[in-house]
């Protein structure tokens, strides 16, 4: 059992032995520098809320989640909202986002994200690259220092949301996030699975590692859950949840299920147009799904903002 990357056994627990993060705990690195920790509480004190999008494995729609997060949010004018891609090896969010092709502007206050709409601004590893099909070879300290940049050298200015999609797993980026972001303000995560086992395995350890490095788990979102056909209006398992879905793992793990969203092939489809899924599709079960979802994840954000001006 991982000890936690706060833990005075970090990297020297029998545990620890063989996991790729040993050196970085070890080392003390997972423990924020004092002045790298002022620096960015400064660079983000004006982001209200910081939710971070997780998986345990690729292919269950994570990126597509956070994509339709971040327009959802952001189809409140008076909501500015922000999107960072931290998968740095698969960046996909500027195609999702209709962006790809744009590059990223240096300003004298820093890097100028790209813009969807106006309360819409998108950073991404995609943005910098000469071609969409090239390859990013990079070892851990690399990527962690990318994403380090993202966070101090982006002029994010006021922002309601940041939303972070993550890549797949527990390893290096997220143990970076975590730690640069904890000197700021972090609301909690979303975890993303589908209904089988293959996928909920996954997603056990996801939450574990949540636990670990103390991280909020705001809720689990169950992706690709029943097919619902357009003519007939009769619903398929097309994976069918053998060991009970989302729903039995969240029940057995004390988490929230945050909602069940069915397939729909237009969300394929409006993905690789780089279009709004949610104004596309308005009269979807899909549509229908994440803008609960959404509601839940923005009433959580308010509720945990109130509770901490309260303390304070």
């Amino acid at each position: 059992d991982c000890p936690g990357t706060s833990s005075a056994q970090a990297g020297r627990a029998a545990a620890c032995q063989g996991c790729p993060n040993q050196r970085i705990c070890a080392g003390g690195a997972a423990a924020p520098d004092p002045a790298e920790a002022a620096e960015l509480r400064e660079r983000l004190r004006s982001v209200k809320h910081t939710v971070l999008v997780l998986s345990g494995k690729g292919g269950v729609g994570k990126s597509t989640f956070s994509a339709l997060l971040a327009q959802g949010l952001a189809a409140d004018e008076a909501k500015q909202v922000a999107l960072l891609d931290i998968d740095i090896c698969g960046p996909s969010i500027p195609k999702m986002m209709g962006l790809e092709g744009e590059q990223v502007h240096q300003s004298g206050s820093g890097w100028s994200p790209v813009y969807v709409e106006e309360n819409l601004g998108v950073m991404s590893v995609g943005f910098l690259l000469s071609s969409p099909d090239d390859a990013v070879i990079w070892r851990g300290p690399k990527k962690n220092g990318l994403i380090k940049q993202f966070l101090r050298d982006v002029d994010w200015g006021d922002i309601d949301y940041l939303i972070v999609d993550t890549p797949p797993g527990t390893s290096d980026e997220h143990l970076s996030i975590v730690q640069y972001l904890s000197a700021a303000h972090i609301d909690g995560a979303v975890i993303i699975t589908t209904p089988q086992e293959v996928s909920l395995q996954d997603v056990r350890k996801e939450i574990n590692f949540c636990h670990k490095v103390k991280l909020p788990v705001i809720g689990v979102v169950e992706n690709m859950s029943g097919f619902v056909c357009p003519k007939c209006k009769n619903e398929s398992q097309i994976f069918p949840p053998t060991t009970g879905g989302a729903e039995k793992m969240c029940q057995n793990l004390n988490v929230s299920l945050l909602g069940k969203v069915p397939l729909d092939p237009q969300i394929g489809k409006s993905c690789d147009k780089g279009q709004s899924f949610l104004s596309e599709a308005p009269e979807s079960p899909a549509t229908s799904s994440y803008r609960n979802i959404i509601q839940r994840i923005q009433e959580y954000c308010d509720q945990r903002h109130f509770q901490e001006e309260k303390t304070i």
